[in-house]
Order: structure tokens, then C-alpha cells, then sequence
């Protein structure tokens, strides 16, 4: 498979082009790195070329590195896995520095050949670090195209020099942003932050890199850092400045990641060793701390979850053999916040809409709530007034059902109540076409109960959307009883449209995502009741990785919600209903009008913007502290093991079909602990019997809700992991 071809022009430019066969991205293979080392040495031993120009035959430059490739590092060095990730990465280093020295002479720095590089679109990862070892990069200035190291937000980090280089080029300050953030800059703020030289129209980018390449001077290919008195922009380790911003960044790193994340310590740690000693020793400290990340089994789950196992269900990987679903024209029920969100990211897709509501009135309030997000995007210059008006024109605003007739999918957000679901129902499908998808919104009410008011239950689905709808990248998809596949393919067509991720579950109490969530709430909740201190549950879950602890995450969801989803569920499950301490925080904090944020009264105090400020006094007065508490551990324990039992029952009941949806859709749908991989991937790590002998351990000592599934006792007793038996494991680019 050819990654890499060259050719060279009259004027002895050589162009060496990355065009990876059978694929839409270029990635970065064992053999495109064989083919690209060969290009680069034949380029500087022939004498005819003067210069080099890197760019790619495809819409973008790259995606980044093929994971096959640290996977086959790791299997060659058999019973020394670390031994063989050091030398394959440090043959990376040693390819990117032969295209940064180009030939020259190393105590001179004379006789190199300038090389450039040309990315006519995105560059992302490996694609990015060539870029850096050029000596000019030029980027089109198209729409679509950015540039950045977006390693850290999968658990590794940029290690094939472009944590060193970056670090070196701009400064920790500086490079902060796009280093420990992952920032993809578009062209204009990539070359405002010295990421890229120059951004050129598209079709001048070859011409300008060629002409630089032939008018370049030696000095002008010489890197900063190795001409001699090089300093580091801010100052290094042991200046002054540069200590201070050291040090502040090593508390950022803490402050952000609570210590659970190890990516961050150890990238920052390669760029403060590698910031004392010479550039290429620098290269082998980052080779080193690389090597060590990539052997965590922390980085190891997060590629797993947030890249393989999300990339594979956006492709489709759970999707029914079928031929294509994309919708045409949506209609949607409901112009409240959710229905106008959807509205919003559909239009963004370039699909026609069609926002229904009672009256007039409402529908356009729900066009106007779009509006205000398009808005909101020009402010923050995200998009353009261009862009905003031809949006907006995809938005059709009615009263009318009838505007619905040339729908091919529906989706339903009116109020959660059987019965105004079902006469919304009705009155659409009176107009809808024959074979229109229908889908319902519903966070809790059972699928297959909804489908009973449609005519036809086999095109009939849950699509649960998560709010804000324009930010949460998760979507469930819910299989009722009689759903069928064309349904299926349907949702799943439609989210990959709006380019969000996708789970598929069966129809259950509160489907996956709150039948896992709402556990976690009610844990924390109890532990007020038990005397536990607010801000020690609060403290123990962030510290765990959770982005909002339980009593916050209470307030933004709403206390009033939480008392009508136990009411609700307390009046369907009757005697069975199992009695918790949280129902009386809830109902006490309902009674007196603490909703949450939306009433800047809840677990916490708000200032009178809405603001968080502090959590609420009373919550100690009413509920009287243990003059013992619990260590962190315990209520760690607590808080990680009940969601994570509830998705193993999820798995073991046939709700779940695919623990990849499981752990995707617990990171992406409540920020289940990022740094684990998901629930899955948590247990795995944790090894099964250990956490087998955890959960007796809290069931002995808080009750029968810790008691541990049999799915997970028959993993453990097999001595097994989840991803060894069921898991599909893939190499797909990173």
C-alpha cells in the first residue's frame, strides 16, 4: 500500500506527496514511514535537487499515526515491550530530525536543503510534528483546514518531537494551550500562534512553498535551537521567569486533572527535563516519558474508548446491514430548548427542518433559541453572518402538522407524558409519509409504551439527545420491542449526519445513560443524609475524574426533576420500590424551593447572575455530620461502583449489546472517570476479582445495591476481563 511518492521538477524541487492508498485521511504507517525515509535520504543525496516540498494528494494532510504501528513496536520486542516502543519511537525522532538538519553539516550547519511543507487542510497528530521539523510550513486557507497535537484529549501525548519542538518554538506559556488543551487552530489563530509561517489561498499553495524552497538562504533553515546562545522564549526551568511559569503550569496540571490523568504530569515533566540539556537529548527524555505513557494502562483505555471504540461506532460498526438512511428533510415536535436544539445542529448539517409547536408563537420562540446559538457563534467568531442566514433558511417555524408531509424522519421532544406524546404522535402521522422513521426524545419513559400509539411500531425509535444539545456529543438510540432495523439504520444515519456519537440499547427503565447516572445522584445524595460531609462527596468524585460532583451535578440537572423521577418511578415499581435516604435530602430541598441552579438555590449557593459561589450551609444543619467520616477511598468506592454495577446489569439484562457503547456512552453522556476508559474498561483495569471483592465488602456495609452481579462474579471466577470476552478490539488510525 503506497503511502509516499515523489518527483521533481525542472527546477530541482523535489515534491514528495503523502497519499495513503484506500483511505479518505492520510495516517502514518510502518511502511509510509519506510517509504518516507527513503524519499527524504534520495532527496538529499542527489545533488540536482535544491530543495524539498512535503504536502498531501488528498483534501487534508493527515489524521496522524496508524495505532498498528505502536501495537507492532510492543509485539516485536516480545518480553520487552518498553525496549521496543523506545527504539521505534526514537526512529521517529531520528526521521523527523534527518528532514530538520536536511544534510547540513552538524558543527557548521552549512549545506542543507531547505525543506517545506504544504497542508492544503486539516493536520492533526504525526501530520503536525512533520510539519514541525520543516523549516517553513505553509497551510491553505480553506474552511475546513486546522492544525494542531490533539493527542492529550485520548491519554497520550505529542511524542514524536512535538512536544520538545513546540515547547522550544513559543514557550510553555504559550504552548500551553495547545499542548495540554489539544487546541486544532484554524489557519489565521494556527499561524497567530506560530504553529504555521504562512496561510495562502489553496490553489497558491504548492507555487508559494516551491518558491520559497528556491529562494530560501542557509541561515533561514537553521532551527532556533541548534544555533548557539539559544534560549528558551519565557525562560527555561532555572530562570527566574521561566521557574515561575514552571511552576504555575505544574499546578494547573494538578488543579485541572486532580492527578488521575497521567498524560499531562508526564508531558510537562519531558519539556521540563528536556528544557536543561541539548535538543537531542531533549528528544530522547520525551522517547522516554512516552514510552512510559504509552505502557499506562490509563492512556491504554482512553485510546481504546475515546478513539478506536468511538471512531468505530461513528463509522457505523453497530449499524444494520442496510443501504442508506440519511435523512432528507426532519420534522421536529416540540420547539422548547431540546426540540430547538436539535433544530439547531440538524440545520448545521444541512438538513431542511421543519419546527413544529402548539401556535405560532412558541415555533418561532424555538427558531429564535437556533438563532441565538448562531449568534452567539459569530460573537464568538465560530461562524459567520453568511453562515448564521443560510442556517437559519433551513429552519422552517409552524403550527401546522401538515408542513410535515414530506418528512422522512421525526423526531418527537413535546412534554414527558404518555398521553401528550401519543396525541402528538397521531397528529403527525396523519401527514407524514407511509414510511417516515418516527422517533421519540424521551429520557425515561419506556419506547415500547410510545410505540403503542403509532401506526406502525416497527418504524418507530427512541433517539434520546442529551442537553445542551449543540455541546453533548452523545446520542442513545432505543430499539422498543417491535423497532426494526430500517429504524435503526435510520437514527443511526441521522446522528452520523449531525456528526455525533451513537449508542444503540434496548428499551429498559431509563434506558442506559440514566439508569446509570441517576444512581451515582442518588449516592451522593444519601450520603448528606448519612451525616458525610457535602464537600468531602463533592471533593472524592471530582478526585476521581468526574467533570461535576453528584450535589452539582443535582443542581444543573434540577432537584424538582429528581423528586418527580422518584415519584414517578416510586408509583410504577409500587412495593418494590427500593426506600433511600435521598428521597428525603430531595423532598426537603423541594419544599423549600432549593431547585437548583435554574432557582440559584439548591445543593449550593449561587450569587444573584446564576453564579456558583459555595455549597449551601443548611445542608450540615439538617443533616447533622458523622464525627467520623469515611475516608476518600470508601466514598470513592461508593460513587465509582454504584454506576458501574448498573451498567454491568445493563450488559448482563441484554440492554446493552456492545460494551464499546457502554464505555464510549458513559464518558461522552456523564463523564464517567475519562481517564478509566468507561465502566468496562474501569473493572478490567481494577482487575475483576478485586473489584468483585470490593463490592461484597460495601454491600456488607451499605447494602444489597453493592451486591455484585453474577456476570461480573462469572468474569472473575473465569479469571477474565470484560474486553477479553467481549470485546472487539481494532487498529484503526490515530
Amino acid at each position: 500500500m503506497t503511502s509516499f511518492t515523489s518527483t521533481t521538477d525542472a527546477e530541482g524541487v523535489t515534491t514528495i506527496t503523502w497519499d495513503l492508498e484506500g483511505r479518505s485521511m492520510n495516517v502514518l504507517t510502518e511502511d509510509g514511514i519506510r517509504e518516507l525515509d527513503v524519499a527524504i535520504d534520495a532527496a538529499l543525496a542527489n545533488e540536482d535537487v535544491k530543495g524539498i516540498v512535503i504536502t498531501s494528494g488528498k483534501p487534508d494532510f493527515a489524521g496522524g499515526m496508524d495505532l498498528a504501528v505502536l501495537a507492532g513496536m510492543k509485539e516485536a520486542a516480545g518480553d520487552d515491550p518498553a525496549r521496543g516502543l523506545f527504539d521505534g519511537i526514537m526512529a521517529m525522532h531520528d526521521l523527523l530530525r534527518k528532514i530538520e538538519r536536511a544534510g547540513m553539516d552538524p558543527k557548521t550547519l552549512k549545506g542543507g536543503k531547505p525543506v517545506a511543507w504544504a497542508a492544503p487542510g486539516l493536520s492533526a497528530g504525526i501530520g503536525t510534528e512533520i510539519g514541525l521539523a520543516c523549516h517553513r510550513r505553509f497551510l491553505a486557507d480553506t474552511p475546513k483546514a486546522k492544525v494542531g497535537l490533539p493527542e492529550i484529549l485520548v491519554g497520550l501525548f505529542p511524542g514524536a518531537g512535538g512536544t520538545t519542538r513546540v515547547s522550544r518554538m513559543l514557550g510553555l506559556m504559550a504552548a500551553a494551550p495547545i499542548l495540554l488543551e489539544g487546541k486544532m487552530l484554524a489557519p489565521k489563530l494556527a499561524k497567530g500562534a506560530g504553529l504555521v509561517d504562512e496561510v495562502v489561498p489553496p490553489e497558491e499553495l504548492l507555487s508559494r512553498a516551491r518558491a520559497w524552497v528556491l529562494s530560501a538562504k542557509e541561515d533561514e533553515i537553521v532551527k532556533p535551537w541548534d544555533r548557539k546562545g539559544w534560549k528558551m522564549p519565557g525562560g527555561a526551568p532555572y530562570h527566574p521567569g521561566g521557574f515561575m511559569t514552571f511552576v504555575g503550569a505544574s499546578a494547573m496540571v494538578a488543579g485541572k486533572t486532580q492527578g488521575v490523568y497521567p498524560a499531562p504530569k508526564a508531558m510537562l515533566s519531558a519539556i521540563y527535563e528536556g528544557a536543561l540539556v541539548p535538543f537531542d537529548t531533549a528528544l530522547r527524555i520525551e522517547a522516554r516519558w512516552f514510552t512510559s505513557i504509552l505502557l499506562n494502562p490509563s492512556s491504554s483505555a482512553m485510546i481504546r474508548s475515546l478513539f478506536l471504540n468511538k471512531q468505530a461506532l461513528e463509522k457505523g460498526a453497530v449499524r444494520p446491514t442496510l443501504p442508506d438512511e440519511s435523512v432528507k428533510k426532519l420534522g421536529i415536535l416540540g420547539a422548547g430548548m431540546m426540540g430547538a436544539g436539535i433544530a439547531y445542529v440538524a440545520a448545521m448539517a444541512g438538513i431542511e427542518v421543519v419546527l413544529i409547536d402548539r401556535d405560532q408563537e412558541s415555533a418561532d420562540r424555538g427558531r429564535a433559541h437556533a438563532e441565538g446559538i448562531l449568534d452567539e457563534g459569530v460573537r464568538r467568531r465560530k461562524t459567520t453572518p453568511e453562515k448564521k442566514d443560510e442556517v437559519l433558511a433551513r429552519i422552517t417555524a409552524s403550527q401546522d402538522y401538515a408542513a410535515l408531509s414530506s418528512c422522512d424522519l421525526v423526531v418527537e421532544a413535546v412534554f414527558e407524558d404518555l398521553g401528550v406524546k401519543a396525541e402528538a404522535t397521531g397528529n403527525a402521522e396523519a401527514h407524514l409519509p407511509k414510511d417516515a422513521i418516527f422517533a421519540t426524545n424521551t429520557s425515561t419513559l419506556p419506547i415500547s409504551e410510545l410505540a403503542n400509539s403509532s401506526r406502525n411500531p416497527e418504524q418507530y425509535i427512541g433517539i434520546h439527545f442529551f442537553s445542551p444539545v449543540h455541546k453533548m456529543m452523545l446520542v442513545e438510540i432505543i430499539k422498543g420491542r417491535k423497532t426494526g432495523d430500517r429504524a435503526v439504520a435510520k437514527a443511526l444515519d441521522f446522528v452520523r449526519q449531525i456528526r455525533k456519537t451513537p449508542i444503540v440499547v434496548n428499551d429498559s427503565r431509563f434506558f442506559y445513560a440514566n439508569r446509570c447516572i441517576i444512581p451515582y445522584l442518588n449516592e451522593g445524595v444519601r450520603m448528606v443524609a448519612e451525616g458525610i460531609e457535602p464537600a468531602l462527596v463533592e471533593n472524592a468524585s471530582k478526585q476521581l475524574g468526574f467533570p461535576l460532583g453528584p450535589l452539582q451535578l443535582s443542581d444543573e440537572v434540577s432537584i424538582d426533576l429528581g423528586v418527580k423521577i422518584a415519584k414517578a418511578t416510586k408509583a410504577a415499581m409500587g412495593d418494590a420500590y427500593p426506600e433511600s435516604p435521598a428521597d428525603d435530602v430531595l423532598f426537603r430541598l423541594f419544599e423549600e424551593g432549593r431547585l437548583g441552579r435554574k432557582a440559584k438555590a439548591g445543593f449550593y449557593t449561587y450569587d444573584e447572575k446564576g453564579k456558583r459561589q459555595l455549597l449551601w450551609t443548611g445542608l450540615r444543619e439538617h443533616w447533622l455530620p458523622l464525627s467520623d467520616q469515611p475516608d476518600v477511598i470508601r466514598v470513592q468506592h461508593r460513587l465509582a461502583m454504584v454506576q458501574t454495577l448498573e451498567a454491568i446489569r445493563a450488559l448482563e439484562q441484554g440492554v446493552l449489546m456492545d460494551i464499546r457503547e457502554g464505555d464510549v456512552g458513559a464518558i461522552l453522556g456523564w463523564g464517567f472517570m475519562p481517564w478509566s476508559g468507561g465502566p468496562f474498561s474501569w473493572i478490567d483495569m481494577l482487575g475483576p476479582a478485586n473489584a468483585v471483592e470490593i463490592c461484597y465488602e460495601l454491600a456488607a456495609a451499605e447494602g444489597e445495591r453493592f451486591a455484585p452481579p453474577q456476570l461480573l462474579c462469572e468474569v472473575a471466577e473465569r479469571g477474565e476481563t470484560f474486553y477479553g470476552r467481549f470485546g472487539t478490539e481494532s487498529s484503526e488510525a490515530a
